[in-house]
């Protein structure tokens, strides 16, 4: 199981990821599957919270 600490920083990472994608290029594919990726780590860190 993944500690809160290193969800954040996955997250974060994934964030600056997204944002420089966007910056470079457009692919709306890449895009996507990021953004699916960082709901999928935010909805992990939702349950942390509430458990």
């Amino acid at each position: 199981m993944v500690n809160k600490c290193s969800l954040h920083r996955q997250i974060e990472d994934l964030r600056e990821k997204m944002y420089e994608v966007y910056e470079t290029s457009a692919d709306y594919e890449d895009l996507l599957k990021i953004s699916q990726e960082l709901d999928r780590l935010l909805n992990e860190l939702e349950k942390m919270k509430n458990n």
